[in-house]
């Protein structure tokens, strides 16, 4: 497991899911309603006190935890997810005034690429401030990326695959042996993709 890139971002430059800033429950129930909030999420959800105790995640939450946690690690969230903490809780003497969060991408042995991005959040008592992780899986969202442009843009079975390869990154060689295809006929199809994808961008822009 590998910790590949990490950076440090304004709050106030990510968006966080409108579902938490839509309704004000009272503070006694402010708890029941986060967990109600956080199981509905499509990424994963850890609350997490400065201490490392985990204080609530929701399903996905418990998933990633599960394939990135060490088989030897005591703590209840995975060590390479928890350095990522210790970072933003060491950076809090550092910029005491700024709402940063940290971002980092995870590697795990399976192969499983996490986006995990770190922020302070208020839980219930202002004065014991709790970290809000939330792991989003890297591969997952290329590939439900690719299906949605792979549907709006109208691919052949060929230009899909090959679309979605680029989308995971692979270059144009990579596509090329992964398919059992020649090069040029890997950029044949990219040129027919971008084609369309330029067509629809009109048509949307004419509309």
């Amino acid at each position: 497991m590998s910790v590949l890139t990490s950076a440090v971002i304004n709050q106030s430059a990510l968006s966080f899911p409108q579902q938490y800033y839509q309704h004000q429950p009272p503070a006694a129930s402010k708890l029941d309603f986060f967990q109600a909030v956080l199981e509905g999420l499509a990424d994963g959800v850890l609350i997490v006190s400065t201490e490392g105790e985990l204080v609530h995640t929701n399903h996905r939450g418990r998933y990633f935890c599960q394939q990135f946690q060490e088989n030897s690690s005591r703590r209840q969230i995975p060590e390479a997810i928890w350095q990522v903490c210790q970072s933003l809780i060491e950076s809090r003497d550092l910029f005491p005034e700024e709402q940063l969060v940290l971002e980092s991408e995870i590697v795990s042995d399976r192969d499983t690429t996490l986006r995990l991005r770190v922020r302070w959040f208020d839980l219930v008592d202002g004065d014991r401030p709790y970290l809000l992780i939330t792991l989003e899986d890297y591969g997952q969202s290329l590939q439900d990326q690719a299906a949605s442009d792979i549907k709006k843009y109208g691919f052949t079975s060929r230009e899909a695959e090959v679309w979605a390869l680029r989308h995971a990154k692979y270059s144009y060689k990579e596509i090329a042996t992964k398919l059992y295809i020649s090069l040029n006929t890997v950029k044949k199809h990219i040129k027919n993709i971008n084609a369309k994808r330029q067509a629809v961008m009109w048509a949307e822009a004419d509309a």
